[in-house]
This record gives structure tokens, C-alpha cells and sequence, in this order.
């Protein structure tokens, strides 16, 4: 028997779930993350889920994991001196830019600029210049080059951006071979192997921040495949790509700005996964977690894939699930400050180490987890009893912030904490619906992460998503979204090509070339095509900016031009009646989707009796109420749970407020809708 595992680890805990390949049965762990060395906290993780299983290591065949070093790297600055080569001429390319003016009230703004990933004194130029339409209009010239490289000596990785290498990569192939003599063992990133599209600018610093992060992610790959290898986990290691697919280790250490939302992408994946089972496609995803919230919108069982990779203060191009992280956790850090006396929430965050005042791990500061405690929302222990609160503490943290804002309690102040960071979280769903032209109650809410049940019924009464799904173990859902994608990989190239201009054999020709070169580089980590989507950047004859755009092949190019108007008309409510450009193709190829077994519990009534374990008082709505407590393992189908009750279970708390109920399906899904107009 051979077994898959997932691996997501966050800011806060390290989550794992076992599936077994024969039968698609699954098991699942939870534990606390190690920010020192991240490796230590999945193999915690493996040793915790295959005891829960009854398995030896050797067991794991493949193992699935969502990272966030390469992030980290990022919004850290802690990657890789990186030495840029450019054409002459383009030295400053990254200084340079793009020039953003915010309009309106924001005009008066002083916006800092970040500093480029790699400074002007590690970027230098070489003679050659290639045409746009990929003609050699100045030979390169390979001593000025080998010279140039010198100047280099000491750089921990490179990054190689030509003008129009896009078109023609014949000088870039070059330089690196003469990178390989002159400056042995470092890193290379070829733009036009990165990203081979058009706009000078954001192909260099795509590049740029593939070198940037390329030497962490080597070093924890490496590292990680070492002590599995060491620990008897014979298991072949594959990475999760931002745009929710998946990449072979090899792979993800040679391209890794495609895993800048490796985290992220995995719980949209398991959403998708886990909604199907209810009978929901279209879906707003609500991933709390102890560090950070991600939210998502997923259409017809798909989420939307942007092409913009944003962390931090870096934007790259990348094809990446549209993610919007906000800062608010459960470790978010509440406080007061002196010269405003207004509450604020995050988003400084306790992560593991300290962590809440609650986990008795020396943590002082009051967070959202010791308001949620002080509430009486959660049992007195996490992560399957790994961690077990300090009520004491939680209440003493969250009294100093009552005193600081001179209110009567804690219960209070705690109240106040919960919501502000409820309205920090409805931010971010705003971003990916309304933002969008969507209206967030035309989707279903499915809340997951160690933290995200506690506050999604809150989130569905602010936005009027509904019906609100809790996955079953929603903790771990990231695991399962490793656990349950496909290998994936992409192609892509610039057309530039009026629509008028081309017919469908020649679409067709164009999107074929691109889709065998992804099928081959899959074939090459000995996974088959299963599933070709083809996506197009269009835009208007005349536009500056283009739009992206999923078709079929069959629907040619009038299908590719009224697509495009759909869109644009939904963005911007108008289109025009010129002629459209195609500026760039895109081919995605995925492997099979491997087996997962569905949940199906037992078939009950409505009442929940048999699993209710008693009741408790919580604080909601400026008072004190009876909740009655449930223990979900123990629920069957077709269970109705009235509010206001909390529903325990190993790696997550439900809360289910007044004037709503919860009913349990088939899949294991808790449904929560509203019961009242007043709700």
C-alpha cells in the first residue's frame, strides 16, 4: 500500500492529512509550526499522522506540500545578492519602473518606493540588441559580456533580462554559458525561460525576484529532502504552484516565483474540493488562520487565476490563484495606541513563538485568540490537545487593553476585538467580490483554517454570503488541498497579433504549440496530460493594458473576441467596436486528479441530541447566553444545530450565533444559514 501526504504550514501551525492511494481513505494531524527550521514541524506532523493511521514512513510514496519560505524570503528581505545583466542602454530598468500617481483624495500621498531586488551595483550591460520581431539587430558581444560578469563575482544569483529575449533567446542562452565559466556554482534566471512575454520591466523583475528567492528555496527543498530521506520517509517530494497545481521539486527550485502563493492556493484548492460535495460552485473561500486571513472567489467550481503575483510591496508576473491576504489571525495582536486611544487589531501578529497570552508560551499582548477565549468560544484545548489554553492569561491580556480604553470589562473589550477584526476580514472579501464587479450574496461562504469557523457566521451576517459551509476537519482543509491537486505546468508566449488578423487554424496552431511544450516538460516528471486550458491577455486595438481571458480552442477567434467583451463590459461596463489584439497565449496542461475518498456520514434526524456534550455561557451581543456544545465527530446527516451552540472537533471550533442554525450534509459540511429576518 502507498499513501499521499499533505503538508501546509503556516505562521502559526503545521497541518498534515494521510491519504490512502488504494482507497482514497484519509487521516489527518495538526501541530504547532517551527519557524526556526520549518522541516522539523512537518516531520512532528508526518510521525503524529501516520501513528493516528497506524502506518510505518516508509509508507508515504509522495509527499505534497504548500510552503511559504519563498514568500517569507520576500517580505522578510532575506533573499539572494542578486547581479542583473540588461542590454546596454537598460541599466536602470528596475529604477525606472512604472509610474504610479494615485488620483483623487489619495493625490497628496508621498507613496515610498521599494528598493529594487537588485541594486545598481550589482546590474550591469551588455552590447546587443534583438528586435522585437525577433530579428538580431546588434550581435551580443561576448568579451564586453565576460567582462561584465567579472563585475559580478560574489552575487548569489543571477538574473539575465534582454530587450525582446521574449522574441528571440538566442543572446541570453549565450550569456549563460559564458555565466557558467566565469561565475560557476551561482543560480541563473533566464527572463526569457521565467517569463517569455512582452513589457521589459515586469519581465526583469519577475526575474529578478525568481533569483531573489531561488537560493532559500534550494537550500529548505534540499533540506527537506534530506532529513525525509534520513527520517525513513522514502517519499518523492512535490511543490505546490501559486496557480493551486503541482511541481516537482526539481522544478520548484528552478522557477520559484511560481510558488510565491504556494500556501494560499492549496485551502482555495480543498475548498473547491470539499464545496462540490455540497452541491456549490460558485464560492467566496475565508481561510483564517493564526498569522494571516486569505480570501478568494471561485466561479463555476474554478478559481479565478490572476496574473499578477503581489507580496508585499512586490508585484511580479505569475500566474497565481487571485489570493488577497489580510493581516488578521487569530494571533493578530490587539492594542491601544496612546495618541488615538482606538482600538487596532493586527497586523502585527504573536505567530507560534510566543503566540497568545492563552497559550501560556510567555505571550503577553492581548490577540484575537484570547478575545475569543475571554467569550467563552473555545475549549480549553487546541490542536488535539497539544495545546491547552490558559484562561487566566487570556482574560489579564484582554483586561489591559479594557483598561487602556477605560471600558467596564474584558468581556467588552474582547467583544471589540472580534469585531474590528471580523471588518478587517470583510475588507478583504470586498477585494475579490465588489472590487470585482461581484455581489458577495450571489456565492456561498466556506470557512476553513484553525480560526476561520470561529468568525464565519459573523462573516456571513456582514456579507450575506450564504449558506455559510464549515468543511469537515476545516483545520487542515490546506492539507487536503496539497493532498488532492494535480501536477501542473504552463506555457506561454507573446502574440501580438490583430484578431482580424488570424484564423482559427492559425489560434489553434498558435495554442497547440504552446500546450505539447507543457505536456512534454509534465511527461518529463512522468505525469500525462489530463486536462489542457487555454487563456489569452486581450485588449482592445489601441489599449495600453490587456485583460485575460479563458476560451476553447472550438470557439475560434470570434469566441476569444466576445469573451473578451463579456469582460470588459463586466469591468467596465462599456466595450468598443474595434478590432481586438491578441498580446499574449498562455496553454496550462494538468495531470489526473488523484483519488480522494468523500466523507458520507450516517443518516440521522434533525435533532443533534446524541451529540451534544453539555453547554456553556458565552458572551454575545453585549450579554451572556446559554450555548450548547457539540462534539462534530459524534453528528450524523441531516443533524440541525440551533444557535446560539460551538461545535468542537480536533483542529477547529465552530460558533454558531443566534437566529441561525446549522445543518450537517451528507459530505460532513456544516450549512449555516440564518433562521431569522433579524439575523
Amino acid at each position: 500500500m502507498s499513501y499521499r501526504l499533505g503538508v501546509d504550514v503556516g505562521g502559526t501551525f503545521t497541518d498534515v492529512l494521510l491519504v490512502d492511494e488504494e482507497t482514497g481513505s484519509t487521516w489527518r494531524a495538526k501541530t504547532a509550526s517551527t519557524p526556526s527550521d520549518q522541516s522539523v514541524g512537518v516531520l512532528h506532523g508526518i510521525d503524529k499522522v501516520c501513528a493516528e493511521a497506524g502506518i510505518d514512513r516508509s509508507a508515504v510514496a509522495h509527499v505534497l506540500h504548500g510552503t511559504t519560505v519563498a514568500t517569507n524570503a520576500i517580505l522578510e528581505g532575506k533573499g539572494a545578492t542578486v547581479g542583473l545583466v540588461t542590454t546596454e542602454g537598460f541599466r536602470q530598468v528596475l529604477q525606472i519602473a512604472r509610474s504610479f500617481v494615485p488620483g483623487g483624495l489619495a493625490g497628496w500621498i508621498i507613496w515610498p518606493k521599494p528598493e529594487p531586488l537588485a541594486d545598481l551595483e550589482n546590474t550591469v550591460e551588455v552590447p546587443e540588441r534583438i528586435g522585437s520581431d525577433g530579428s538580431v539587430i546588434k550581435p551580443l558581444d561576448e568579451e564586453a559580456a565576460r567582462l561584465a560578469l567579472r563585475k559580478l563575482r560574489g552575487v548569489e544569483a543571477l538574473a539575465v533580462s534582454l530587450i525582446n529575449a521574449f522574441a528571440n533567446d538566442e543572446h541570453e542562452r549565450r550569456i549563460l554559458a559564458l555565466a557558467r565559466e566565469e561565475l560557476p556554482g551561482v543560480e541563473v534566471s533566464l527572463s526569457s525561460v521565467v517569463l517569455p512575454e512582452m513589457r521589459e520591466y515586469e519581465r526583469a523583475l519577475t526575474t529578478v525576484a525568481n533569483g531573489y528567492v531561488q537560493p532559500q528555496v534550494a537550500r529548505y527543498v534540499a533540506n527537506l529532502s534530506a532529513k525525509l530521506t534520513a527520517e525513513g520517509v522514502p517519499a518523492e517530494l512535490s511543490i505546490l504552484r501559486s496557480d493551486g497545481g503541482l511541481s516537482a521539486a526539481e522544478a520548484s527550485i528552478a522557477a520559484p516565483v511560481t510558488m510565491l502563493l504556494s500556501g494560499p492556493a492549496g485551502g482555495v484548492t480543498g475548498a473547491v474540493w470539499v464545496a462540490e460535495q455540497s452541491g456549490h460552485t460558485e464560492l467566496l473561500t475565508f481561510d483564517m488562520g493564526g498569522t494571516s486571513t486569505d480570501v478568494a472567489l471561485v466561479q463555476g467550481g474554478q478559481a479565478r487565476i490572476g496574473r499578477e503575483t503581489k507580496v508585499g510591496d512586490l508585484t511580479v508576473r505569475a500566474s497565481a490563484v487571485d489570493v488577497r491576504t489580510v493581516g488578521a489571525g487569530g494571533g493578530s495582536i490587539a492594542h491601544v495606541p496612546e495618541l488615538t486611544r482606538a482600538l487596532r487589531v493586527g497586523p502585527q501578529s504573536a505567530g507560534a513563538e510566543p503566540g497568545p497570552a492563552a497559550y501560556g508560551k510567555g505571550g503577553a499582548a492581548a490577540t484575537v485568540t484570547d478575545a475569543n477565549v475571554v467569550l467563552g468560544y473555545l475549549p480549553s484545548a487546541l490542536a488535539g490537545g497539544e495545546i491547552t489554553l490558559d484562561r487566566a492569561a487570556a482574560r489579564a491580556a484582554v483586561q489591559a487593553i479594557a483598561d487602556a480604553m477605560g471600558l467596564a470589562s474584558a468581556e467588552q473589550a474582547a467583544a471589540g476585538i472580534v469585531d474590528i477584526v471580523n471588518e478587517n476580514m470583510l475588507g478583504g472579501l470586498r477585494l475579490v467580490s465588489v472590487q470585482q464587479g461581484f455581489d458577495p450574496r450571489d456565492f456561498a461562504l466556506v470557512a476553513f483554517g484553525g480560526a476561520g469557523p470561529l468568525h464565519a457566521n459573523a462573516l456571513g451576517r456582514l456579507t450575506g454570503a450564504w449558506p455559510v459551509i464549515v468543511p469537515p476537519s476545516p483545520g487542515v482543509l490546506c492539507a487536503l488541498g496539497d493532498a488532492t491537486t494535480s501536477a501542473r505546468d504552463e506555457s506561454a508566449r507573446t502574440v501580438l497579433r490583430k484578431l482580424g488578423d488570424l484564423s482559427d487554424e492559425d489560434l489553434a496552431s498558435i495554442f497547440q504549440e504552446l500546450a505539447t511544450a507543457a505536456s512534454s516538460r509534465l511527461a518529463e516528471q512522468g505525469v500525462s496530460a489530463a486536462q489542457i486550458a487555454y487563456s489569452a491577455d486581450v485588449r482592445f486595438v489601441g489599449q495600453g493594458n490587456e485583460l485575460p481571458v479563458a476560451f476553447e480552442l472550438a470557439e475560434g477567434v470570434a469566441g476569444l473576441g466576445a469573451k473578451f467583451d463579456a469582460e470588459h463590459e463586466r469591468l467596465f461596463s462599456f466595450a468598443l467596436s474595434v478590432d481586438h489584439e491578441l498580446v499574449n497565449a498562455r496553454a496550462t496542461v494538468t495531470g489526473p486528479r488523484p483519488r480522494v475518498t468523500p466523507i458520507s456520514l450516517e443518516k440521522g434526524d434533525p435533532d443533534p441530541g446524541e451529540a451534544r456534550t453539555g453547554e456553556t455561557p458565552i458572551y454575545v451581543d453585549g450579554r451572556y447566553v446559554d450555548a450548547a456544545l457539540y462534539d462534530r465527530l459524534k453528528l450524523k446527516a441531516g443533524n440541525v444545530i440551533n444557535g446560539p451552540a460551538i461545535v468542537t472537533e480536533m483542529d477547529s471550533t465552530t460558533l454558531i450565533l443566534p437566529g441561525h442554525a446549522a445543518t450537517t450534509d451528507a459530505g460532513g459540511s456544516l450549512l449555516i444559514r440564518p433562521t431569522s429576518k433579524e439575523a
